[in-house]
């Protein structure tokens, strides 16, 4: 039997300032070779939990510690980080945190150098890295003309040169476009292959890794331990409980979930697109009635989607090219969003998404005629009516923080506004409820996590009540509960009339929200249409480096078996067909 890695005893943990422990009472076992995938709600103890696995916590991180946690035999309260760095090897969200030189040699160098090994083994050590991440042909590139795939990579070179033995991803791809995504995973699959290392996975982008998850464990908003077992146990047993605290799960799970609901058991629960596909052919093997072609669901949709008396342009943008004083970032855009539209726009990292949406706002300023919003020239509308009539949600929630408490935050536009106290009052303390944020209302918005800042800066947003709507990666790091919480409120204010332009990685989000879809590839706009009609463009997919989400694949899989599976892009549109499909001949 393989030996303990990490033991993990009765471990505590509080952050200085806050009242509540971030861990409380976590036991964890973890053996030698194992790929643990950790899950759990926004502010669960996840990232704190891996902090606590290199001795950052509590040696460098302030905060009061009870438990002991030991790597190979060594205790991180006793061991220097120096040693415990050698163990474990944390590759965080946003590499370019942890880059402090100019090239990829110097970056992996300036590790050994601090690990004080000889410079004659150094090279050995640096080729061997750069190898395993596939990027052997960068060594002399510089860190600032890498791609975020790129940095991400290089960022777990750095590590794997200094040969750990365990390795922990806390949501490596979450800055990364779907095939940046993947790429990662595909490396993480060959460290696995190896059998050097203990993985342990901090992701919610979980289809395409499932296939390396030996474990599951899942931790309760309080930070204990919700549910430890094979993936297949934990997503067929605990789904109830998992949904309850917020928990993401693969797509392919959560939809055997919801067919078990109806009576209908997909054997093996599948957590791999892969299972999923057998499972389904297997309930519907054998049945008689036939099926319709046409999807109904997909039908309606598009029709809706396809109808030729356009309202007037809630946004509309003309021949708008812009650059950085380098190459171009926007070349030649011509976009016309209807009042009352769902437009995704998607494309890789660097394609000129959030550049396009900061003029949308004249935070960039666009050439006069070039951004109308609702008609008007964005450039000759006053500040402090355009706040009135657009809101933004920024990449970055910093970014858009000007006061030092969260209620003084929701507060600040209704203010400008002219509001009364009381009104302000009841509308703060309905966002502060509706947001989950209450508990955080006299808190400083830069002390709060990335979660809550996403949710403060879309509530701020919606205090106001624009009627065309911005949202630059709105579901950034939220739980499933908050993300669908977010998405369903956004779906009621589009179904009231607003305009919604949510910039997004998350292909799944596309599918189930956006009524349109734009395109941007390299700076270009290369398609803007119905959003099931981008799905059926593999190559126009490819040149944008997007990939189909999980489901849409699993319908093409099945498709190939019989026709009438195409077209289905979410859970809901399968429920609706497999009611029919129950009873189809495959």
């Amino acid at each position: 039997m393989a030996a303990n890695m990490i033991k993990v005893k009765d471990l505590h943990f509080k952050y200085v300032g806050r009242k509540a422990e971030a861990l409380q009472g976590v036991n964890l076992l973890i053996r030698q070779g194992e790929t643990v995938l950790l899950l759990g709600p926004t502010g669960s103890g996840k990232s704190t939990l891996a902090l606590c696995l290199n001795g950052l916590i509590p040696q460098v991180m302030g905060g009061r510690m009870n438990g002991r946690v030991c790597i190979a035999g060594l205790d991180t309260l006793q061991t220097p980080i120096s040693e415990l760095t050698q163990q474990v090897g944390i590759v965080f969200q946003d590499p370019e945190a942890q880059f402090v030189t100019m090239t990829v040699e110097d970056e992996i160098a300036f590790g050994l150098e601090n690990l004080r090994v000889p410079p004659e083994e150094m090279d050995g050590h640096i080729r061997e890295a750069l190898a395993r991440v596939g990027m052997t042909r960068y060594r002399r590139r510089r860190v600032d003309a890498l791609s975020n795939g790129e940095k991400q990579r290089l960022a777990l070179a750095t590590l794997l040169a200094m040969r750990p033995r365990i390795l922990v991803f806390d949501e490596p791809t979450a800055n990364l476009d779907p095939v940046g995504t993947r790429e990662v995973f595909e490396t993480i699959t060959q460290l696995k292959r190896t059998g050097r290392y203990t993985i342990i996975l901090v992701e919610h982008k979980l289809d395409e890794l499932m296939h390396l998850v030996d474990r599951v464990v899942a931790l309760t908003p309080n930070g204990n331990i919700l549910t430890d077992g094979p993936p297949q146990a934990v997503f067929r047993e605990q789904a109830e409980a998992l949904l309850e605290h917020g928990v993401w799960m693969p797509q392919t799970a959560l939809l055997a979930h919801r067919l078990r609901g109806r009576g209908v058991r997909l054997e093996p629960f599948p957590v791999t697109l892969e299972q999923a596909e057998q499972a389904l052919l297997q309930v519907t093997r054998g049945k008689n009635t036939q099926y319709e072609t046409r999807n109904p669901v997909l039908s309606e949709a598009e029709g809706t989607q396809h109808e030729t008396n356009d309202p007037p342009p809630a946004v509309e943008v003309r021949n708008l090219s812009f650059s950085y004083d380098g190459p171009v970032v926007l070349d030649d855009i011509n976009l016309r969003v209807p009042q009352g539209d769902f437009l995704a726009i998607v494309g890789a990292n660097g394609a000129g998404k959030t550049t396009l949406a900061m003029h949308l706002i004249d935070v960039l300023h666009p050439p006069r005629g070039s951004v109308l919003l609702e008609g008007s020239d964005v450039t000759r509308i006053p500040a402090r009516d355009l706040i009135r009539r657009v809101g933004y949600v920024f990449q970055n929630p910093e970014h858009q923080f000007i006061t030092e408490s969260v209620e003084h935050e929701l507060s600040f536009g209704l203010r400008l506004m002219g509001l009364p106290e009381a009104e302000i009052a009841a509308r703060v303390g309905t966002l502060l409820e509706q947001f989950g944020l209450s508990h955080l209302a006299r808190a400083n918005p830069f002390t709060l996590s990335q979660g809550e800042k996403r949710r403060l800066s879309v509530a701020t947003m919606l205090a106001v009540g624009q009627e065309t709507l911005i949202l630059d990666e709105p579901t950034f790091g939220q739980d499933q509960r908050n993300a669908e919480a977010l998405m369903q409120m956004l779906s009621e204010l589009h179904a009231a009339g607003r305009t919604v332009i949510m910039i997004t990685h998350d292909m799944t989000l596309v599918a189930e929200y956006a009524l349109h879809v734009a395109v941007m590839v390299e700076g270009q706009l290369r398609f803007h249409g119905p959003t099931a009609d981008v799905f059926a463009r593999p190559e126009l997919l490819a040149q944008a480096r997007l990939t189909l989400p999980p489901l849409a694949e699993l319908s093409q899989r099945l498709a190939a078996h019989h026709p009438a599976w195409g077209g289905l892009l979410t859970v809901d549109q399968f429920l609706a067909a497999f009611t029919t499909a129950q009873t189809m001949e495959i």
